[in-house]
């Protein structure tokens, strides 16, 4: 089993900038956020057996929040790091060009990442938490958990381009 939880609001979220690998910090309020998600984890039951985080600030905290709350350790997973998303890094999320940047799964955003090699590394990362068999709380960003989604769930590429999910927000998937 697998949850998957998306960090809480970041100084650029709400700016309305892209993030990527750029490390935005949570704001008050996203601290609140993922303290919320660690006390719905604990009221809901939900049970893991270790909390993985990306090693940006915004999913550190996060995770850090939630392990306070349901006392499930935690561990740094590199490949879990949001997409870099090169030259649109700091620039407004809803712009026209990068929706369509986003339909190009080859390109690398001009010093980017292209969604082909992002798949590949949390296809792989999913991959090997299939085979350790245990529970596991991911905590990482919007451009994985569009991944994660694709990697459980059949999507255009349309319905891939737009997925996404709020601060705090939790999805369990199961193998």
């Amino acid at each position: 089993m697998i949850y998957f939880v998306r960090h809480g609001e970041t100084v650029w979220n709400v700016e309305n900038k892209i993030c990527g690998i750029t490390d935005s910090p949570l704001t008050e309020k996203g601290h609140r956020q993922a303290a919320e998600t660690g006390e719905k984890i604990r009221e809901k039951g939900i049970q893991a057996d270790l909390i993985l985080y990306s090693p940006l600030s915004r999913a550190k905290d996060t995770a850090s929040h939630i392990a306070d709350i349901t006392g499930i350790p935690m561990q740094e997973e590199p490949r879990l790091i949001e997409q870099c998303f090169g030259k649109y890094e700091s620039t407004p999320r809803n712009s026209e060009e990068f929706r369509n940047a986003k339909k190009q799964f080859l390109n690398r955003y001009e010093g980017g990442e292209s969604m082909f090699r992002l798949a590949q590394r949390i296809y792989n990362l999913l991959d090997d938490l299939k085979k350790d068999g245990r529970n596991f709380i991911l905590v990482a960003h919007n451009g994985i958990a569009r991944v994660v989604e694709s990697y459980f769930r059949e999507m255009t590429n349309d319905e891939y381009a737009a997925f996404g999910l709020q601060n705090g927000e939790i999805r369990e998937y199961r193998f």
